[in-house]
């Protein structure tokens, strides 16, 4: 499988660092700017009319944030959350969001030019919440976009379903 990065890619030297995490065998990685804190599991509270993947909202002093499962946004099953697991807090422009992950792994530093475009992005709009591939220490980390991965405005809508 050959993989080309994309020319915008490939003309901008930016190097980023990415905290790296875990969900099952697949690694992942978000830009740590967007990273507020991560924190051990705690039980949610559950919200009617919300998606699957949403498993709830916590108080964090005084902010209800929406926490999602990432395991059931990309259709891999429920996670039975225990004393390894975290959720990694993300601030998304207004919004601050929570997504529950196996395990943190490391913080990436990588290159722009080191990231690879995703294979038949266009076709399959599932991928088009990815930013890229990296290969690290021979592993594939997808690097997400979690903008894109959980519109939060799509989720509003979808709990104060119109009638």
């Amino acid at each position: 499988m050959t993989s080309q990065s994309s020319p915008a890619m490939a003309s901008d030297d930016l190097v980023k660092q990415y905290i790296s995490f875990t969900i099952g065998d697949d690694h992942y990685a978000v830009e740590i700017t967007m990273v507020r804190e991560i924190k051990g599991w705690i039980p949610t509270t559950d919200l009617p009319n919300s998606p699957d993947y949403m498993r709830g909202v916590i108080n964090m002093r005084g902010v209800i944030v929406p926490v999602f499962d990432l395991r059931t946004r990309f259709q891999r099953g429920t996670t039975e959350p225990g004393n390894t697991h975290v959720v990694i807090i993300i601030r998304l422009e207004e919004r601050t969001i929570g997504i529950l992950v196996d395990a943190v792994s490391d913080i990436l530093t990588i290159a722009s030019t080191d990231i690879l475009a995703v294979p038949d992005q266009d076709a399959n709009p599932e991928y088009s919440f990815m930013e890229g591939l990296v290969s690290v220490e021979g592993k594939m980390v997808a690097i997400l976009k979690p903008d894109l991965l959980f519109q939060v405005d799509l989720i509003t809508d979808n709990m104060n379903p119109k009638e």
